[in-house]
This record gives structure tokens, C-alpha cells and sequence, in this order.
């Protein structure tokens, strides 16, 4: 498996598309907490993904993935918040794997690869948030983020199941 940037003239593609429209529902079926809860919204998600591919083939974002040597199998985003301000970091969306892949190092080469492009754009650091009751702190942790802020309740996966979004920072 190996690390990848989907180019803007590539991001469009049908069969970029395809694996990882798959993904993200296999993702989301499993558990995964990418944006969406099961049984998955195919139809949400595809809406989701066309509106990050169109960002990517606009070249305002970069799109990261990973390819098993036959299909793409997992991706992250690098998101351009538009503001000259901000121009010096970007926020980690979306990362994701397909479940045939976890537990076999693909998250975190994805997540090496992310930060490898991220320092190639120039930026300072990298922004993302966890959605928390998952112990996702001990995978980012050992790539180097450390927790920055926590904002109780602010992901409600149920009526009845509220869960905190924290929020972790990377310097590059």
C-alpha cells in the first residue's frame, strides 16, 4: 500500500470516486467516526464527498489517499480555510480507512503521508478534531498531536448520545 496525492485534474475521476465512495460507507458501517453514523446515508455521503472532490479538482484543497496497487483504500483531506490569516495551517478532514485495512499501519501511513505534503505546502502546523468516547487520542498522540481544546457535547450521534469534539494540533 502506498501513499498518494490526487492531482485536481484526477480528483474528478470515476474511479477515484468509486473506492472511495466505498470506503467511506464501509467506514461508516463499521463504526468509523467520519462525519456520518449506521447504518450509512449513501446518498448524504456521496453528496459530501462530490462537494471535497470539487474542492480538490478546484485545487483549493489536497486530497490524500491511499492505493493498495489495485483500488483506493483510504484518504484524508488537507482543508484550506480561506482566510489570509490562516494560511499558514490547514485542518485534517475526513481520514479514513477502509476496514479490510485497518490494523495494518495504513492509518497511520496515511497520516505520515498527510503530514509529508503538509510540510511540502510550507504550512505550520495541522488542525483536526476527534470525536471523543473513542480513545482516538491514542492513535494521534504517537504521530505527534497533542490535545488542544474540548467542546462537550457538540456531536450528537443519537437522540440520547451526546459526545465531545477535541480538538488536536500538530506542529510542523
Amino acid at each position: 500500500m502506498k501513499y498518494l496525492v490526487v492531482e485536481p485534474e484526477e480528483a474528478l475521476d470515476p474511479s477515484v470516486r468509486a473506492d472511495l465512495l466505498d470506503t467511506w460507507i464501509a467506514a461508516t458501517d463499521a463504526g468509523g467516526a467520519v462525519g456520518f453514523t449506521a447504518p450509512a446515508p449513501v446518498e448524504r455521503i456521496a453528496d459530501t464527498l462530490d462537494e471535497a472532490l470539487g474542492r480538490v479538482a478546484a485545487g483549493v484543497d489536497l486530497l490524500g489517499v491511499l492505493h493498495t496497487g489495485e483500488r483506493y483504500a483510504g484518504m484524508g483531506l488537507l482543508v484550506d480555510r480561506g482566510s489570509a490569516l490562516q494560511a499558514h495551517w490547514r485542518t485534517v478532514l475526513r481520514v479514513m480507512v477502509h476496514p479490510d485495512h485497518q490494523g495494518s499501519g495504513a492509518g497511520r501511513l496515511l497520516m505520515e503521508g498527510l503530514r509529508g505534503s503538509a510540510v511540502d505546502l510550507g504550512l505550520e502546523q495541522l488542525e483536526l478534531t476527534i470525536r471523543g468516547g473513542l480513545g482516538l487520542e491514542k492513535f494521534y498522540g504517537p504521530l505527534g498531536y497533542r490535545v488542544v481544546g474540548n467542546h462537550p457535547r457538540a456531536v450528537r450521534v443519537a437522540p440520547d448520545d451526546y459526545r465531545d469534539e477535541i480538538m488536536l494540533v500538530l506542529d510542523l
